[in-house]
């Protein structure tokens, strides 16, 4: 009897830094569990600009070829054996973490820190796991969810970075009436903001180094009110920095005119002195979410957070996110949330789009936030 001939499909291959190709890929059926998803779009993420970049991402190096890609939604096209939770031609997103659903994590519902967790496009694991920049793929169903009708594909894609936010407002537990401070205004800055406002946040306002993407946060309704920090000198001492993060926390918080604080701060960007500031700009009693990640070890004002009661927190990926996330996404009340996907390509141009993401500005000059790979 003759083989059975299994299609292939086209997938954006990182076979080394800035070496990505467009490779043909036998397409298996899904396994016992699986769905396969046609994938429609999928956003461009910080981790994936940095494999791309170096062929690592912090203490993570590519050990073999790697599909990057996990911010991603698309249509269901084959169903595994077992599978009764979907359908065929169900619109989904993908929930790029796999939790073993066995640890003790995983029991107390906290799966984001699972510690068999394989999560698509890092190289954590060994063998690692492929991302979502294919035509299609197969999935644990359990980790797919249905859209809502008016959810978008591309507003499905957001859903992975927004479910950051989510999990970290759950974590500060940030409530109507409270006053928000974000550090930082990439997509991750700006959701921050965007979820601050949805929950009733009396007042969200923001900071970043950068004029250009404080201007969009603030013309796009992101926040109210803006603060560029000046640049400066890398500081000689330890005693410097801190010092400096001082004076241009309580800068910053006189040109807010909010010279308490805010009730909950969100640190967006990982660089040590920002995080030192954000402990200053916290009202006593306040929180500060840590979010961004860049800085490994970090000198911190504790007696400062511990003498005012300013709790200090991480935040590391989500767990139990995903519906809230595109239920959020489709209600409409994340406004100009689209406005955040600034560029678009097709999955066979994936290397262009990572080459644009890594200059931060187009030929014309526009600035580059969220890039978004469609199917075709």
């Amino acid at each position: 009897m003759s083989p059975i001939a299994l299609p292939s499909h086209s997938v954006a291959v990182l076979h080394g830094p800035k070496d990505l190709r467009i490779d043909q890929r036998t397409l298996w059926p899904p396994a016992m569990a699986q769905a396969q998803v046609a994938v429609a779009a999928t956003g461009l993420c910080g981790s994936d600009l940095h494999y791309f970049m170096h062929g690592r991402n912090g203490d993570f190096a590519v050990r073999q070829p790697l599909v990057l890609g996990h911010e991603a939604a698309g249509v269901i096209t084959a169903l595994g054996p077992g599978v009764t939770n979907l359908a065929l031609g169900q619109r989904v997103a993908i929930e790029a973490g796999i939790m073993c659903r066995n640890c003790d994590q995983c029991k107390k519902n906290r799966y984001n820190l699972c510690k068999n967790m394989r999560f698509c496009s890092s190289a954590a694991a060994f063998p690692h796991v492929d991302g979502t920049l294919q035509e299609k793929m197969n999935h644990p169903a359990h980790v797919l969810h249905p859209l809502p009708d008016s959810c978008t594909f591309e507003q499905a894609a957001l859903a992975e970075p927004l479910s950051v936010l989510i999990h970290a407002t759950r974590r500060a537990g940030l409530s109507a009436g409270q006053t928000v401070l974000v550090y930082g205004v990439g997509t991750i800055g700006l959701l921050a903001c965007s979820v601050a406002q949805s929950i009733g946040a009396a007042r969200v306002v923001a900071i970043d180094i950068n004029q250009t993407r404080l201007d969009f946060a603030k013309n796009n309704g992101f926040a109210s009110q803006t603060v560029c920090l000046p640049p400066s000198d890398k500081a000689k001492t330890t005693d410097d920095q801190l010092r400096r993060a001082k004076e241009n926390a309580q800068s910053a918080l006189t040109e807010f005119g909010a010279p308490d604080g805010f009730d909950v701060v969100f640190e967006c960007t990982g660089a040590e002195p920002i995080i030192q500031m954000s402990v200053h700009t916290a009202i006593a009693g306040g929180k500060v979410m840590l979010i961004g990640m860049g800085t490994r070890n970090v000198m911190l004002p504790l007696s400062t957070a511990a003498l005012r009661e300013v709790d200090i927190q991480g935040s590391f990926r989500y767990a139990n996110t995903y519906p809230a996330a595109l239920e959020l996404l489709a209600s409409g009340k994340l406004k100009n949330i689209e406005n955040i996907i600034t560029h678009r390509f097709p999955l066979q141009d994936a290397k262009r789009a990572f080459d644009l993401l890594a200059r931060g500005q187009d030929e014309d000059g526009n600035m580059v936030l969220k890039v978004m790979i469609g199917s075709s």
